[in-house]
């Protein structure tokens, strides 16, 4: 996405649009698909609404409340889209998914605070980072065990190399009944302030690394929906269960992090996700939080009561068979969330309305069969949109977004096309 001279997207377009994907859907598709037809652009197409990127991009800094924003880069996968973003007032770094991703952002934009949001031990990819003075001094390593600092000193013993910044990755989990029930992802082993601490000193007692921060991830938050339609029940235990995690979280990540502060001078408390931004915002020891998937409004979010993005992203498939009256057929669609398989994982159909998955088959890898009265005037050649899941899985999955501008009368055009990773020749993972 090209920035305006202020370092920031173009936003008129955004102008007179307002939340047309809300008030009348059935418009905000056909426009969409108008202007990637009148473009010439072949399916699969993937399609960025920029007035609704801005408004999710506007909605997030609300929830925020004046908490710096730590761009996702595994939900976004379009190096023009995140560079554009980072430059904004309220965003601040990025927090990458994989090492050689972390050192091609470090080297090719002119972001200079990045979080590597896993563990790597790809020895190729570490032996190119640590002789990189650019990418050494932007980007902090994350480690939540004495083992991966001595793969990277294996790699490259500290006299060899600059001191390589690391953060500290801290168990947000909710855990019951002495650890016997534990609520959230399983990421690190580090939850007490006794690990916390005792890593802590090991790191900063250790030639060749500097501890800068500390990563911590309330996925139990952020990562699950709390108003799912049809299920009221469910919805109020999961609200109870949220909120009583972060009550504990806080008491815990605050009090580990002033115990931190005493050992080294942290940079950074990064926390949080796209679901959790207000309830993370509340704690005063978190300094910024991450979010992506909100930016372009993948359908999963569409069940939480805290917000609601706009649908930014979509994709275009090609209706290339008729196998009957009321069944259209669309070539691939196969782009499947990651997560528990379940049928949320899936795209939804969203233009024409009324379509659904054949049972049956669901999206295929290289075919997706829809079922709907819609199917019955639909032709060979027409365009059936969709809504992700998430983000990332869908820029995997083609080499360009057309984004979509409005102009002067308020029709949508093609303004650009840009590459995603996999269009700029990345594979991370």
């Amino acid at each position: 996405m090209s920035p305006s001279t202020d370092g920031s997207a173009d936003r008129s377009s955004a102008v007179g649009v307002g939340d047309l994907w809300a008030r009348d859907p059935e418009q905000y598709w056909a426009a969409i698909d108008q202007a990637v037809s009148v473009a010439g652009l072949d399916a699969p197409v993937l399609a960025l609404d920029r007035a609704a990127l801005e408004h999710n991009a506007a909605d997030l800094l609300r929830r925020s409340a004046g908490v710096p924003i730590r761009i996702a880069s595994k939900s976004l996968r379009v190096r023009s889209v995140i560079s554009d973003l980072a430059t904004r007032t309220g965003f601040h770094g990025v927090l990458a998914y994989d090492l050689a991703e972390a050192h091609w952002l470090a080297t090719s934009t002119a972001i200079e605070d990045i979080l590597l949001g896993y563990p790597s031990v790809r020895r190729e990819a570490l032996a190119a980072f640590v002789t990189d003075e650019v990418a050494t001094s932007r980007v902090s390593l994350l480690v939540d065990s004495v083992d991966q600092l001595d793969i990277i000193d294996a790699v490259a013993p500290p006299a060899s190399r600059r001191p390589i910044r690391v953060a500290i990755d801290l168990d947000a989990s909710y855990r019951l009944l002495g650890g016997r029930v534990h609520i959230g992802v399983r990421r690190s082993p580090v939850h007490t302030r006794r690990d916390a601490v005792e890593l802590a000193r090991i790191i900063e007692s250790r030639n060749g690394f500097h501890l800068v921060g500390v990563m911590s991830y309330e996925a139990q938050v952020a990562g699950v929906a709390d108003a799912v339609p049809g299920k009221a029940v469910v919805n109020r235990v999961v609200g109870a269960m949220q909120r009583r995690s972060m009550a504990e979280l806080r008491r815990r990540r605050g009090k580990i992090i002033g115990e931190l502060r005493q050992i080294a001078e942290l940079e950074f408390v990064n926390g949080g996700g796209t679901g959790s931004l207000e309830a993370t915002a509340g704690d005063r020891s978190v300094t910024d939080i991450a979010a992506g998937s909100g930016l372009f409004g993948g359908h999963l979010f569409d069940g939480y009561a805290r917000f609601r993005p706009a649908p930014a992203l979509s994709f275009g498939l090609d209706v290339v068979r008729r196998p009957a009256r009321d069944i259209v057929t669309c070539a691939g669609g196969g782009w499947i969330a990651s997560g528990p398989p379940a049928p949320d994982r899936l795209p939804k159909p969203v233009w024409p309305s009324g379509l659904e998955f054949v049972s049956t088959e669901a999206a295929g890898e290289v075919q997706t069969p829809l079922r709907g009265e819609a199917a019955a005037t639909m032709a060979i050649g027409d365009r059936v949109w969709f809504r992700h899941t998430k983000s990332g899985e869908v820029c995997e999955r083609a080499r360009h977004v057309a984004i979509i501008d409005r102009d002067d009368a308020g029709h949508a055009v093609v303004g650009e096309v840009v590459p995603t990773y996999r269009g700029e020749g990345k594979c991370f993972l």
